[in-house]
């Protein structure tokens, strides 16, 4: 009994550990430019000891479409990366997720983290 007590004491801060923390680094509202390409940039965070940062695979979530992130130079938590939107579209929902592997006991896992859903304003 005092076992899987324990155990379920445990199991709030082993999920706790996981958790990844993103945040936004694009403005809420921008100004529509000539090319109709708009930058998305986020920096994530994990108390995640295990994650093997260099296997981090980051996408924007645009609708259906994934648009791949780079690294930003000289950071090793930040991406970044351009998003087409059509000249007549005012308001884009979007969203990031995150592919990456983990260690675990037998051998490397994978995993994947979503963020919330976010909105762009784009002005004339």
């Amino acid at each position: 009994m005092a076992k899987r007590l324990l155990t379920l004491g445990l199991l709030p801060l082993l999920l706790a550990g996981c958790a990844a923390h993103f945040n936004n680094l694009t403005p809420p509202q921008v100004r529509r430019n000539d090319n109709n390409l708009y930058p998305l940039e986020v920096a994530v965070r994990s108390r995640q000891e295990s994650l093997r940062w260099k296997t981090i695979q980051p996408y924007a979530v645009v609708g259906t479409e994934f648009y791949p992130m780079r690294p930003v130079p000289l950071m090793t938590n930040r991406w970044e990366t351009l998003v087409p939107i059509p000249p007549g579209t005012n308001i884009v929902h979007y969203r990031y997720k995150f592919d990456f592997k983990y260690n675990a006991i037998s051998a490397r896992r994978e995993d994947s983290a979503t963020s919330p859903t976010y909105t762009l304003k784009i002005a004339e």
